[in-house]
């Protein structure tokens, strides 16, 4: 459209991985895959969490409707479409309705009592995208992946995370520091903690001197 201000194309170059061109899809693949799973089926030692001393067994609160319904609402019905091609959009009229919403805390209940995730809950897809304002495409760290979820699934899994730090808090289990990813918590608190921690070290320093120079 005539109207419409023209912008200038990304370079474009083969994508290479370890100093070798993908010409083929199963040789684009390899180098997608190696990227971004890189971790998968790596070897992890869990011998330390032996070493930890063990803390008092708690019995996990169950779920309630009302969790279900603060959580989505924080969410864009014009969010795109999950794996099972339901949104937010289609979930909030669920929610409302008590029998529906019964079945959604039943599922998630389930899920921690039995310790068992459901496959289709596992199941994702991902696509990848260029990353904006890169001088050239050729190498596999300039475009990211987004992952698509099912979406009932995304849905308990942030209701389990919220009630999982609540949980956490509320028992003493995360250190008071720990201000990232918690509720009640941003970057505002963060820097009042940190402009806590020097003037503590100044004063400290001054007291020093102060010491220092009535011994001189």
């Amino acid at each position: 459209m005539s109207w419409v201000r023209k912008k200038s194309l990304p370079a474009i170059k083969t994508i290479t991985f370890e100093d070798q061109p993908c010409n083929s899809l199963s040789d684009l693949w390899h180098t997608l895959h190696s990227s971004y799973n890189s971790a998968k089926n790596r070897p992890i030692n869990t011998g330390f969490l032996n070493e930890l001393p063990q803390a008092d067994t708690l019995k996990w609160p169950p779920f309630f409707n009302q969790e279900f319904r603060d959580m989505i609402a924080k969410y864009s019905s014009f969010s795109t479409l999950g794996l099972n091609y339901v949104s937010w959009r289609h979930l909030k009229p669920l929610v409302i309705d008590n029998t529906c919403l019964k079945k959604f805390v039943c599922i998630a209940n389930a899920c921690i009592h039995l310790e068992f995730w459901l496959l289709h809950f596992k199941t994702i897809t991902i696509v990848v995208i260029p990353k904006p304002n890169k001088d050239l495409y050729n190498m596999s760290k300039s475009f990211r992946s987004i992952v698509f979820l099912n979406t009932i699934g995304k849905l308990i899994e942030k209701v389990i995370s919220n009630h999982l730090q609540f949980h956490m808090i509320s028992n003493g289990f995360l250190d008071p520091n720990q201000l990232g990813d918690i509720r009640q918590c941003s970057t505002t608190d963060a820097g009042i903690y940190f402009t806590y921690l020097i003037h503590v070290r100044w004063l400290k320093q001054c007291y020093i001197s102060i010491i220092a120079f009535n011994i001189a």
